[in-house]
């Protein structure tokens, strides 16, 4: 096994072009929690600089100044999404379970970085008031991938990592489809490490919840969802290739801003967190409006 968890990052002392990966010293350690608290995580480099290709462990150690987001939007190409994923969020948006998955994608500019670095809501999404949170497992693919089967489909995937499918509800609504609304800069948080599907063989064992300014918004088992990620996985490469560094963000369970009497939206100063357990910890982002 190359890795068991990645974490990318800038390390301290260094300039911001000085980007690194490596593997937590401590395997228990919830490297968002901790950064956001501001507690020292030490991390064993590796040889290579991109998860794609990290190389080996090293004897070097370094300390992270500022986690980076798994893979570089270099790296993404477009990110596939899907909606509707969970029975019970289907339920909250009073609409009926797809058929097959229903696919929406996000841009490679979309992609944001962990705490600290900020979330920035566009304009017209707070004069809108209409901005949302979506916690969501993502699947790093790590090898080209097309018309692969059900049953090989995992032994495509390269890791697991947490994201947030931060959403404009307005635009969404008014629209037939999703891209729009789900597409602004820096609306797909990703992080704070990659675990290796090597250690998550089944990824139906994944928890995810969802937690805003302290408050428990989300929390489900994977096995609400409608399509699992071995199915999205092999329905998205049907004649499509999906390249090493495809993220696929696998759908949110209930309890989204939108569906909550009054709504929860997200506003100036906002966090929200995404944990996803075991392994992955702890995406933190707090949300700025945009200047």
């Amino acid at each position: 096994m190359a890795f068991e968890r990645l974490v990318r990052f800038v390390p301290r002392g260094a300039d911001g072009n000085a980007v690194l990966v490596g593997q937590p010293i401590d395997s228990k350690l919830d490297v968002g929690k901790a950064a956001r608290n501001g507690d020292e995580v030490q991390v064993k480099v590796f040889s290579g600089t991109s998860v794609l290709n990290p190389g080996e462990s090293t004897h070097r150690v370094e300390v992270v100044d500022r986690i980076l987001s798994p893979l570089a939007a270099a790296e993404v190409g477009s990110i596939r999404c899907i909606g509707l994923n969970y029975a019970n969020h289907a339920k909250e948006a009073n609409m009926q379970l797809p058929d097959i998955p229903m696919m929406f994608m996000k841009p490679a500019t979309a992609l944001a970085d962990p705490y600290p670095a900020p979330v920035i809501i566009p304009k017209h999404t707070l004069d809108d008031d209409s901005a949302d949170y979506e916690s969501e497992l993502a699947i790093v693919i790590g090898k080209t991938c097309k018309n692969v089967s059900e049953a090989d489909a995992l032994s495509y995937v390269l890791g697991y990592t947490a994201a947030n499918d931060v959403s404009s509800r307005k635009a969404q609504l008014a629209q037939s489809q999703a891209c729009y609304s789900k597409s602004f800069d820096g609306s797909c948080p990703l992080g704070p490490v990659l675990v290796s599907a090597q250690v998550v063989p089944d990824p139906s064992a994944f928890t995810i919840r969802g937690l805003k300014n302290g408050e428990v918004m989300q929390e489900s088992g994977l096995n609400d969802m409608v399509f699992s990620c071995a199915k999205l996985v092999s329905w998205l490469s049907q004649g499509t290739t999906l390249p090493p560094g495809t993220v696929i963000l696998t759908g949110t369970p209930a309890g989204v801003g939108f569906g909550k009497k009054p709504p929860a939206y997200l506003h100036d100063g906002d966090e929200f967190v995404v944990e996803l357990t075991p392994h992955v910890g702890s995406l933190y982002s707090v949300f700025e409006k945009e200047k």
